[in-house]
């Protein structure tokens, strides 16, 4: 029974506070809308196959709600998933609750699908620290193949290029009506470091600086003079959304992509960030560093 007020008066129902959607269900909607689409079906088509509710379907492409096992089930029939691809989305929806997300890079589905490629493009900011490379979205296709082959080195030839296009095609972010605001913090030890060559260290300064000077791009250094920072440890991308979705951590690992969605955790990256951009140079001096590490090259 409803209790009443002081007054006699209905008291109001206490409000729900819907739950935020986690990365593994953000990345369950995105993988259902992505095959869908690949399988040349609208909501409408997929609704009068399934008997999935239109409403229903609508609020698991967008992340809302977690699919029913049957419902699910049905859907992958539509679209023809099956093998190791099928089991993956699964156990996605039997995870979908849970919170912090190491991903691991055996289980990892094709690179351009991967679960923070899908993130990234919903994002609206990217706060990017680098301790030891210029950011991705900042890269040279030059840049970018000497570094893979770096850091990975038993990786073929045709692997190397799959990752550079992939990442060539992440950059597309950053143009159109809408692009994504990206705050990118390196520390100088990521501009004196010779991947790939003077030539492409030259040409990466160039594009960076170039990059620097868009309206929806800031960039920062880290000199060393500033001394020890909180970044030290390594690097981290801090993703922000709309409204009602909250931020997500990114931390690419030897281990695989980890995910960090605690409020606390949230908040200490958050934290970290502002210190960061205090010990930096301004976006101006930094435009300066840049220009300078050009003329030396």
């Amino acid at each position: 029974m409803q209790e009443k007020d002081e007054l006699g008066a209905a008291a109001p129902l206490p409000r729900i506070k819907r739950q935020p959607p986690t990365v593994r269900l953000r990345r369950l909607a995105a993988e259902l809308r992505r095959l869908r689409q690949e399988a040349g079906l609208s909501q409408a088509e997929v609704t009068e196959k399934t008997d999935v509710n239109l409403a229903t379907l609508h609020r698991i492409e967008t992340a809302k709600t977690k699919p029913q096992l049957r419902t699910l089930n049905a859907l992958l029939d539509a679209y023809g998933v099956t093998g190791s691809q099928r089991t993956d989305l699964v156990t996605l929806q039997k995870e979908a609750k849970q919170r912090g997300w190491l991903h691991g890079l055996e289980a990892d589905l094709p690179d351009k699908y991967s679960a923070y490629i899908g993130l990234e493009a919903e994002a609206q900011q990217a706060i990017n620290y680098e301790s030891l490379f210029v950011p991705g979205l900042l890269q040279t296709e030059d840049y970018m193949r000497a570094m893979i082959r770096g850091v990975r080195p038993t990786v073929t030839d045709d692997e190397i290029e799959d990752r550079v296009a992939a990442r060539m095609q992440r950059q597309a972010l950053l143009e159109g009506d809408t692009p994504l605001h990206l705050w990118a913090i390196l520390d100088q030890a990521a501009l004196l470091r010779q991947v790939g060559g003077d030539s492409v260290m030259r040409a990466q300064l160039k594009h960076l600086a170039q990059q620097a000077r868009r309206p929806h791009v800031t960039v920062q250094v880290i000199p060393f003079s500033a001394g020890a920072h909180p970044g030290m440890p390594g690097s981290f991308i801090v993703l922000k959304f709309a409204a009602d979705n909250p931020d997500v951590i990114h931390i690419d690992s030897m281990a695989g992509d980890l995910f960090l969605e605690e409020e606390t955790d949230i908040q200490r990256y958050n934290d970290m960030c502002e210190h960061l951009r205090a010990v930096a140079l301004s976006p101006a001096d930094t435009a300066a560093l840049l220009a300078s590490l050009h003329r030396d090259h």
